[in-house]
């Protein structure tokens, strides 16, 4: 993979990430409001923004490591995310329609950035 296409794959996780971010963000709310359950709600919120932040620190890091690194952990918030959706589907705090939809997102940016880390740490072992 050269720069231009990392660069493009980096792009598409990064805008993916930001949308979800704002699907977690007014899940958030949504649960805060109506269904009182702060802390879970908060949990979700912490590790669901996390991810686009993460990714998009990412663009700017010091090293090819430290950009493994950074994706790693985003890597991590993106399945810690889909452990409180998982959650909150099974405990009746989210219906199927909107577990499946919202999952379906998460699910995806897993995908792609277990992509990103094979692909970077392939690199790094070059």
């Amino acid at each position: 993979m050269d720069n231009d296409d990392r660069i493009q794959r980096i792009n598409v996780v990064e805008e993916k990430s930001y949308q979800f971010s704002i699907r977690i963000i007014n899940l958030y709310k949504y649960l805060d409001e109506n269904k009182k359950i702060y802390a879970i709600a908060h949990q979700l919120l912490r590790s669901g923004t996390a991810i686009g932040a993460l990714i998009k620190e990412s663009a700017h890091a010091q090293s090819k490591a430290d950009f493994l690194n950074k994706m790693n952990v985003a890597l991590k918030e993106a399945n810690e995310t889909t452990y409180w959706l998982s959650l909150l589907h099974d405990t009746d705090y989210l219906k199927d329609h909107e577990f499946a939809s919202i999952n379906k997102d998460c699910e995806e940016l897993l995908k792609l950035l277990i992509s990103i880390v094979k692909t970077t740490k392939s690199s790094l072992n070059k």
